[in-house]
């Protein structure tokens, strides 16, 4: 298969790593892992135009944003991406880890679009307890469409099922070396079985020409490809320095995920944080996060569902905006969920991200890639399903350099 020729301008030069990504979070926790095995990343928003980045980095993430299209808009922009960038070294189509999305029409749009033939597909994550059995997804031994993400009132799981949805492919099981080698030169899709990392790996070792495939999974797998093909030079050389120490960081938390409560709900308790909802004008809702003198400040969108599920995200957004624009308030960001980050972000004239380092398994941390000019603004990024109950905690002490994890 040969891409056709794509409307969307690619990239001069072409990546050593294409991400392609439905979402914010998902393109940065699918960059991450290759930043931390030393290559230079950059993250850009949906609509971002991929000229002028060839050269800004070694691994180039894009996010699609097409989470919130219907399926025929998905497969648009998903196979326009995967002809721009089919001549990257490396080329990933992340999907969620607990399959939300137009999983199988992205696939093969990806597939058509990039002109690979064989498509190996593991969207395990076991650092986060995702599993994939016989083509079906688990969360912590849980089916993913019987778990807590099937009630996602956003963007509810609607299968586990890989098979199912993707009737067409080859069920892998964990013992791959020698099978998933043997099946590759006839073309075809390949869901493979993982629980751990290890397997993760052994399945990278199995494909003999890695630039050949297009690579479909999660963070896992992302972080199992970096493992195998770090930058050629020494770790840690070249990209972004280290973001800035933030004094007066603001988290914004947009994901109605149970976990993203949880965080919430544990960092809303230290002594002097002061928690507001996004449900009002922003000018106000700015004026009170403004009036907090305290280390801890927090906008988040209503705990209780709206009829326009977007609109309390544009409501967060506008508000940090406003926050912004009256001087000075912040120094330092932590985004949860994909649609929030991408519309913070977008508010504040970002067209992208360059990341600095993963801190967690699937989160991602740098600076903000904007205009010339532009303040170097340190951010974190992080799905809303992803980190413990002490996750905020931890991601605000690390932007104030206090004893947040780094890796």
């Amino acid at each position: 298969m040969r891409p056709a020729r794509s409307a969307v301008a690619p990239p001069d030069p072409p990546p050593a790593v294409a991400v392609l990504a439905d979402d914010l979070t998902s393109a940065g926790d699918g960059a991450a892992p290759f930043r931390r095995a030393g290559r230079p990343a950059r993250v850009l928003l949906s609509g971002t135009p991929l000229t002028g980045h060839g050269r800004a980095a070694d691994v180039l993430a894009v996010d699609l944003g097409s989470r919130l299209l219907d399926e025929a808009g998905a497969v648009l922009r998903t196979r326009e991406a995967a002809r721009a960038l089919a001549g990257a070294g490396l080329l990933l189509k992340t999907v969620d880890s607990t399959l939300r999305g137009h999983v199988a029409a992205e696939i093969r749009a990806a597939r058509e679009g990039s002109g690979r033939r064989s498509v190996v597909i593991a969207p395990a994550f076991p650092a986060e307890g995702r599993t994939t059995r016989l083509g079906v997804q688990y969360v912590r031994g849980t089916r993913a469409d019987e778990s807590e993400f099937a009630r996602d009132p956003a963007h509810p799981v609607r299968t586990a099922d890989l098979a199912g949805i993707l009737p067409e492919a080859v069920l892998v099981g964990p013992d791959v070396r020698a099978g998933l080698s043997a099946l590759l030169p006839d073309g075809g899709l390949f869901v493979c079985s993982a629980a751990t990392d290890e397997e993760l790996d052994r399945i990278v070792a199995a494909v003999p020409d890695p630039g050949a495939v297009l690579w479909v999974g999660s963070p896992g797998l992302a972080a199992a490809l970096a493992r195998r093909h770090p930058a050629p030079a020494a770790p840690g050389t070249g990209g972004t320095d280290a973001p800035p120490t933030a004094v007066r960081p603001l988290l914004a938390v947009g994901s109605a995920n149970p976990a993203t409560r949880r965080q919430l709900a544990l960092i809303g308790r230290e002594p002097g944080a002061v928690s507001v909802a996004a449900d009002g004008p922003p000018e106000a809702v700015a004026a009170r996060l403004r009036a907090a003198d305290t280390p801890v400040r927090i906008v988040h969108t209503p705990h209780e569902r709206r009829a326009d599920p977007a609109g309390p995200t544009r409501l967060l957004a506008a508000s940090v905006a406003a926050l912004a624009a009256g001087g000075p308030a912040f120094d330092g960001l932590v985004l949860t969920g994909g649609e929030t980050a991408e519309a913070v972000l977008r508010a504040l004239g970002a067209v992208g991200l360059d990341l600095h380092d993963e801190p967690e398994p699937g989160i991602a941390r740098g600076v903000l890639a904007g205009p010339p000019g532009a303040p170097r603004l340190p951010v974190v990024v992080k799905a809303g399903g992803f980190g413990d109950d002490a996750a905020l905690l931890r991601l605000h002490a690390l932007l104030t350099g206090g004893p947040g994890r780094s890796r």
